[in-house]
Order: structure tokens, then C-alpha cells, then sequence
């Protein structure tokens, strides 16, 4: 019985160390180039209230309450969720906005899980295209790092801002 529970203790500690080794910190990124100037783009970002037309999570829950305050666009506007299981909970704030190159936001998510991320969107004028980047950072907690083990992130909610932008691509060529 000895050897076994050492050769259990031996596999959790190796596990132990093989997370504790991942990464600290993630970030997602994608890109889509659009076919409009970055002031056309730019207030439907900066906007929360006009996220429902684009926002890939709006579509997985059209019940979701929405509520906004601070505000109407641009740093300071915010808009807290709540949701079915797959959108959660949780608020995004608006911390920076420079006019047709940059949209800076604060997440904090509260259901499924707790966390606090920040999402960048940039808005890079190539000829007569824009090129929109959304990106999201955090922090990797333990738990985090040992969802990493099984699930990538970068995959699971690269999908969502690769929906998204060809959302706000479509929006935006009307």
C-alpha cells in the first residue's frame, strides 16, 4: 500500500510543478481588416450600447440584462451583464479611448468565474482598409494554469473575437 500512495504523492507533485511552471500571464489576439476608414469603425466600439449589434456574446444569450452607466462612450462608459451560463456575468469599463486608434477596457468577470482582464481593440488605417485588432490579457492563476493543461484558451475565445470582428466588419459596411 506503501508504494502506491508514494507513486500518488510522486504524480501530484510532479503535476504541482508542471502548473506551476505554466505561463503567469495570457493574452488572445486577432485581426480583420475592414473596409472603411478608422472614424467609421471606431464608435461602434467606443459605444458599449452599440455592442448588441456585434458582440458575439449577445448572440448567445439575447436574454441577457444589460445595464450601462458612467459615461454614454468613450473612457468612463460602462456596461455590467448577466446572463445565461454561457455569457456569465460581470462589467467592462471603458479606461481609455483615443479617437479612431485605440479603445482600452477593463473586464471583470463574476460568473461562471471570477477575474479581471483587460481587452484592447486598435484601429490601423492600411490604404482605403482598416485593419481592427482585439486582444485580451490576464493574469493565470493556478486554476488557470491548470485549465491550460486541457483547454486553450487562446482557441476558445480566439473564436469568439474572430465572430466578433466579422460582426462589427458587416456592421460597419453599411
Amino acid at each position: 500500500m506503501l508504494p502506491i500512495l508514494l507513486a500518488l504523492a510522486f504524480i501530484v507533485i510532479i503535476f504541482i510543478i508542471v502548473i506551476a511552471g505554466r505561463p503567469d500571464e495570457f493574452t488572445v489576439t486577432r485581426a480583420a481588416s475592414m473596409a472603411a476608414p478608422p472614424e467609421k469603425i471606431f464608435p461602434h466600439v467606443n459605444d458599449l450600447h452599440q455592442w448588441e449589434a456585434w458582440s458575439p456574446w449577445a448572440k448567445l444569450d439575447p436574454n441577457a440584462k444589460n445595464t450601462f452607466s458612467g459615461a454614454a462612450a468613450g473612457a468612463g462608459a460602462a456596461m455590467a451583464w448577466a446572463g445565461n451560463k454561457k455569457v456569465g456575468a460581470g462589467q467592462m469599463t471603458i479606461t481609455e479611448s483615443q479617437p479612431s486608434g485605440l479603445i482600452r477596457l477593463r473586464l471583470d468577470f463574476q460568473k461562471p468565474m471570477s477575474a479581471t482582464n483587460t481587452a484592447e481593440f486598435t484601429f490601423q488605417p492600411e490604404g482605403h482598409q482598416t485593419v481592427v485588432i482585439w486582444s485580451m490579457s490576464g493574469k493565470n492563476n493556478f486554476f488557470f494554469k491548470a485549465f491550460g493543461l486541457f483547454g486553450n484558451c487562446d482557441k476558445m475565445i480566439g473564436g469568439d473575437f474572430e465572430k466578433g470582428l466579422a460582426s462589427l466588419k458587416s456592421v460597419t459596411a453599411k
